[in-house]
């Protein structure tokens, strides 16, 4: 029996669900005198989502009050509320574009406006919620300064991110979807500026490659790093794909190094699960990462990348949580509080929040 209690007790504090530890709250937050943070006993899963989609592709979401439910029980106090910028058809059954190949999905407004309603409606006292415009339509970068303008005047000052935006997104070519043309790049000049003047991060989806061709696109994300080196980008899932799980990790590792050591604006996020489950779950990977994350720790940003399809619940959310945060529990005490506490997030959106020191 006591062998049994000693192993529930381990579990239980390495999924940070112990029923003594305190959970984070924003007030913890807030202050510039907090106590510092156990990792000995404290959760060890992010305390930021900065890669959330609280709508899907088709079909139903979950309600905003409940995801929002979500975030409170798991411990997460900050998150990026993401629409879906590229919707199945309103008259398609399918709730995922992978179900449906032929099917188009194109860029709308729709699920900005829904979010912006839901958050003032449903606005919560112990998660901070940042809004994210994902309507852009990058192929057509004429069509964004116009409904940036309308998302202002209908709610002035409530979006202060973009994302995630296709560059490149390889799963969705058979929806009608095609990589951004090297030519078009130029012409994101308007939106671009607009970004800068507003201090909005870009969140960009943009596929590294695949595996038989593990670096086809990296032309194209370069291409947007040198002619907007000003802008704030965020380059999502580190370029890894459910097309890329056989990169060769050195490799992998070497681009990001070059990329982050050329760009100084250029950020990273390390959510989705099929990272954890192709590269940072085999030990040997997992090694080299860590120590690319401690080395870089001041530009990386935790996430899920939930989708908030209705066929979804807690459950699946709290279990994405925590393998996405895997990764965290093996970086040092500096990466941990930059990343995991949320340090990074902060800073990057001028948040009065301060993350807490890691207890010696």
């Amino acid at each position: 029996m006591r062998r049994a209690s000693s192993l529930l007790l381990l579990t239980l504090i390495a999924t940070g669900i112990s029923g003594c530890d305190p959970k984070p709250t924003l007030e913890m937050f807030r202050s510039g005198d907090q106590p510092c943070y156990d990792r000995s006993v404290q959760a060890q899963t992010a305390v930021v989502d900065s890669h959330i989609h609280f709508r899907p592709f088709g079909g139903p979401a979950i309600p905003f009050e409940e995801m929002v439910s979500y975030l409170e029980e798991t411990g997460v106090l900050f998150a990026n509320v993401y629409g879906i910028g590229q919707m199945l058809p309103v008259t398609s059954s399918c709730t995922y574009y992978l179900d449906c190949p032929g099917t188009p999905v194109t860029p709308t407004l729709k699920n900005d406006f829904i979010n912006a309603a839901s958050a003032l409606m449903f606005a919560s006292s112990e998660v901070h919620l940042t809004l994210s415009m994902s309507f852009p339509d990058l192929l057509n970068p004429e069509t964004i300064p116009p409904e940036m303008q309308l998302l202002e005047e209908e709610y002035p000052g409530v979006f202060t991110w973009m994302g995630e935006v296709n560059l490149v997104k390889q799963a969705l070519f058979a929806n009608g979807r095609k990589p951004v043309p090297m030519a078009t790049l130029a012409e994101w000049a308007a939106f671009m500026a607009i970004l800068r003047e507003r201090d909005i991060p870009l969140a960009l989806h943009a596929d590294l490659g695949n595996d038989e061709e593990p670096t086809k696109y990296l032309p194209l994300l370069e291409e947007v790093l040198r002619l907007y080196p000003d802008n704030v980008i965020i380059w999502m899932h580190m370029g890894l794909s459910r097309e890329l799980v056989k990169m060769d990790v050195a490799q992998h590792i070497q681009i990001m190094s070059s990329l982050l050591d050329r760009y100084p604006k250029l950020m990273m996020d390390i959510s989705w699960r099929v990272i954890d489950d192709a590269y940072f779950s085999v030990p040997e990977h997992r090694v080299r990462y860590v120590s690319f994350l401690n080395d870089y720790s001041e530009r990386i940003l935790p996430g899920t990348d939930f989708l908030a399809s209705g066929d979804k619940d807690f459950d699946v959310y709290r279990t994405e949580l925590q393998v996405t945060s895997r990764i965290l529990r093996s970086l040092n005490d500096v990466a941990f509080r930059n990343i995991a506490l949320g340090q990074n997030y902060f800073r990057l959106l001028n948040l009065d929040y301060t993350a807490p020191s890691v207890c010696q």
